[in-house]
């Protein structure tokens, strides 16, 4: 994927972020443009967006948008889904350099390669595979789940077939669990969700009697195991909004979830679990996404300045846009 150089802003030339977003809405407007951010970009993008969400919701948020043009404060593969979705729209996003571990773990030519030979051994399955995941490999897949939606659609695939389930092996064996459903699993995962500290979770909760543990389902077993509530992003947002009770939870996600989370249910004191280095074993503040951390509000701005990075259409978004829209618009 191309870098635009001028899309990241130094030190030495910070902007003011009101007059950063003073700009955006006057070029918002006269792009005619709306503005998408998941929950995992910085808070001042999710402010100053039209529509905020999971992988889900924003999907299905795309597929109404009624203006010439979309930007995606998120990552390429959910650009990629806006485009799909929406092939006659101009789709931006801010930096094309934000990409997806998960969706890097698994390349379509291997996932091809794997999925012929799995035939040729006489094995008859479905291919479903986690959102994160290119458009490319969407193309070759049965079914798309997000975290929202997973369980309900792996509980209705008939139960003859066998399931290879990509990419994400936390996900899908967490899946396993709560379905009943033997699958095949792709060996990936998220950089941020795998390296929860197990001994930090644990130790912060004996320093916090009465806190409450919410986990995305991409944390490792380990994470998991001591969870009081697993969910997606949007599950977690409702989990924490219907409990009135002031409540201090220690949060195993991204990190900028927080910012919905207390915009959602401000009450609530919300609490990151750090991560852990593997190559010191040091405990680390970084549960942020270097990905998701490219959208920025001179990014953002730059985009609907020059019209570009923009997602184009692809040969295979064809094949991709039936099941796209048959497992995240039905």
């Amino acid at each position: 994927m191309a870098s635009w150089p001028y899309l990241q802003a130094t030190s030495a030339d910070a902007e003011d972020p009101l007059e950063l977003m003073d700009q955006i809405e006057a070029l918002k407007e006269k792009a005619n443009a709306t503005i998408l951010a998941h929950y995992y970009v910085n808070g001042e993008l999710q402010d100053i967006a039209d529509f905020t969400g999971d992988s889900l919701k924003l999907a299905r948020d795309a597929a109404g948008v009624q203006t010439d043009t979309i930007v995606f404060c998120g990552v390429h593969f959910m650009a990629e889904t806006a485009k799909i979705i929406n092939p006659d729209k101009r789709v931006l996003l801010p930096d094309l350099q934000a990409g997806c571990s998960l969706a890097e773990s698994c390349p379509a030519d291997r996932l091809a390669a794997f999925q012929e030979r799995l035939r040729c051994e006489g094995r008859d399955f479905l291919t479903v595979a986690y959102i994160n995941t290119s458009a490319a490999v969407k193309s070759l897949c049965d079914w798309i789940v997000t975290s929202g939606n997973a369980r309900e659609i792996i509980e209705r695939l008939p139960e003859d077939k066998e399931i290879l389930f990509v990419p994400d092996q936390h996900l899908g064996r967490y899946l396993m669990e709560v379905t009943g459903r033997t699958m095949i699993l792709w060996p990936g995962s998220c950089m941020v969700h795998e390296i929860f500290s197990v001994q930090d979770l644990l130790r912060a909760k004996r320093n916090n009697p009465g806190s409450l543990v919410i986990a995305h389902p991409e944390c490792p077993r380990t994470i998991l195991e001591h969870a009081d509530f697993i969910g997606g992003t949007e599950k977690m947002r409702r989990f924490v909004a219907e409990r009135s009770q002031p409540t201090k939870f220690l949060v195993a996600t991204e990190v900028n979830m927080i910012h919905s989370l207390k915009k959602t249910a401000p009450q609530h004191e919300y609490v990151p679990v750090p991560g852990i280095m593997s190559s010191s074993g040091e405990t680390c503040a970084c549960n942020r996404c270097p990905h998701m951390a490219r959208n920025t509000l001179q990014a953002v701005r730059d985009c609907l300045r020059y019209g570009k990075p923009e997602i184009t259409w692809q040969p295979y978004f064809e094949k991709a846009r039936d099941v796209v829209r048959r497992s995240l618009l039905n």
